[in-house]
């Protein structure tokens, strides 16, 4: 899989971001994919920041293993339960 810069960010700096957010919000709040993708357009900006590189940026998570989707009746991304 190649990962290329979009913009002035790159999808691991997107993916570091995201990280920090959900392990800033674990045990306090559920996050969902698109609560990730909102807050990172409002952080980066638009310009720098699309839907694309964040689908993109919660895949490199997940498949990392840096985080995981739960369903509590929604799909979730959390923090694997070893992590926490």
């Amino acid at each position: 899989m190649t990962i290329k810069p979009m913009g002035s960010m790159t999808v691991e700096q997107v993916a570091e971001a995201m990280y920090a957010l959900v392990k800033e919000c674990h045990g306090k709040r559920n996050l969902r994919a698109t609560d990730l993708t909102k807050a990172m357009i409002d952080k980066i900006g638009a310009e720098s920041c699309d839907k694309q590189m964040c689908k993109e940026a919660i895949r490199l998570l997940v498949d990392g293993g840096r985080c995981t989707y739960a369903y509590l009746g929604g799909s979730y991304i959390v923090l694997p339960p070893e992590t926490c």
